[in-house]
């Protein structure tokens, strides 16, 4: 087992949490309301992307390659340019979503498009000219996010930052060393990204930390990283959806399920999962095509790609479209005072026990949350990603909803309780979306 006492990231971790070949890395440092502020107020320092999948797309075909395979157009990508890339299957439902970096000409980074990417990079080699090379664990990756990032990382870079702009990336040094900086975040506001080479991580890692721990830059566990996305409006895989990685066979993906089948644990957060939650085992309404997440700007019909005729038609109509729900305080008292009215009563199921619903005690499996949305006792969508908002005092969710219930302040009911348990009308309302009310990263001007 690896000696959490000598790796920088687990120094000051409250609480530690394993993960097979990863090893050992912090749950907490001062607690989830503490650095969940952060981002808000001053800044923080994350490492829980360190296990992001990495593939590099080499070849003159590569383009044409993504193009095929997402809803996005890289004809006219540019070296130095970062773009939110998405792969649906023919039904239109979303495979995976990611990072892709054009790193140099017909040379692209992918991030946390893995398993997907390398298994239609062998798929279509016949068709195009590409190699892909997996990159996973040779590349750390931290993230700084928060109104003081700017200030921290013009303190450690070597050179100026200011110029580099929203969704662009670019080679710099830190502490003497090659890095890789991003400006991007899943908080919504100010954010960056620093990549580089994994065995340099400590030195790096330090120096930042130095830096930023004396201007109030706190750490971010893996527990409050996954409370980011719903307040700052990112959907996001695991959190909030799963994806139908073994039920695309005959929706563009024939031989999908073989390929993950001979990589022991690729498949995991898809392979054995435990549905919760008021929506049951009904897995269907649980995958979202990109319409359903607000994303329906990224796709681009002007070229042919996997789900293309299925989106068109969802495009015409969209059946869901995502808001912010903030949910009533004393429905949650009710369902948390459950618990103290005897033996002779049945609680209802807990909501206390986490600040999200994300479920790190399981049976193996990954765990997914959902619960029906009602509007006069009739579904019209399902809330996920509940969590509290320290910094606003509410408990809110993300919600894929029937867009004529998405204006602002309807009221709807939240279902909470799994089939076959008491089960409680939380009443709820629609809310701003994204919740977080700062200067988005994107209308940031920084200033030298």
């Amino acid at each position: 087992m690896t000696n959490s006492s000598v790796i920088p990231m687990n120094e000051g971790a409250s609480l530690l949490m394993g993960s097979g070949e990863i090893g050992y890395f912090a749950y907490t440092y001062t607690g989830w309301r503490d650095e969940t502020m952060s981002w808000k107020t001053t800044a923080y320092l994350g490492t829980a992307l360190m296990a992001s999948p990495i593939v590099d797309v080499k070849g003159p075909d590569a383009a044409k390659f993504f193009n095929k395979i997402c809803i996005n157009n890289f004809d006219k990508f540019q070296v130095g340019k970062i773009r939110h890339a998405v792969l649906c299957n023919e039904k239109g439902q979303i495979m995976s979503d990611g990072v892709i970096m054009k790193i140099a000409e017909d040379t692209y980074r992918t991030y946390w498009l893995n398993p997907c990417i390398e298994f239609l990079a062998d798929k279509y080699s016949s068709q195009y000219d590409i190699t892909a090379t997996n990159l996973t664990g040779q590349e750390y990756f931290y993230q700084i996010a928060g109104p003081l990032a700017f200030e921290i990382m013009a303190k450690a870079c070597d050179s100026d930052i200011s110029d580099l702009q929203f969704a662009n990336h670019k080679m710099i040094k830190i502490a003497g060393k090659d890095v890789r900086i991003l400006r991007l975040g899943m908080t919504g506001n100010l954010a960056y990204e620093i990549h580089g080479d994994i065995s340099e991580a400590f030195e790096i890692y330090n120096h930042i930390w130095n830096i930023g721990k004396e201007m109030g830059m706190k750490k971010l566990g893996q527990l409050s990283y996954c409370m980011n996305h719903t307040e700052g409006g990112f959907p996001n895989i695991n959190i909030h959806y799963p994806l139908p990685w073994y039920e695309s066979e005959d929706l563009g993906y024939k031989g999908f399920t073989d390929y993950m089948n001979t990589r022991p644990g690729a498949g995991w957060y898809n392979e054995n999962r435990t549905l919760v939650g008021s929506v049951g085992e009904d897995l269907q309404v649980r995958f979202v095509n990109p319409y359903d997440v607000g994303w329906g700007n990224l796709v681009k019909f002007d070229h042919d790609f996997i789900g293309r005729a299925a989106l068109e038609k969802i495009a015409a109509a969209p059946a869901r479209t995502v808001v912010t729900l903030e949910w009533n305080a004393d429905d949650i008292m009710e369902v948390y005072g459950s618990q103290f009215r005897g033996t002779e009563v049945e609680p209802y199921d807990y909501i206390e026990d986490r600040p999200n619903d994300v479920y790190y005690v399981t049976d193996g499996n990954f765990v997914y949350h959902a619960d029906r949305v009602l509007v006069d006792g009739k579904p019209v969508g399902i809330s996920v990603g509940r969590g509290v908002s320290n910094y606003y005092r509410r408990m809110i969710s993300m919600c894929f909803i029937d867009p004529k219930a998405a204006e602002l302040g309807q009221d709807v009911v939240i279902l909470w309780g799994a089939p076959g348990h008491p089960q409680k009308e939380i009443r709820a309302k629609v809310a701003r979306y994204p919740y977080l009310q700062m200067e988005r990263n994107e209308k940031i001007e920084i200033s030298k």
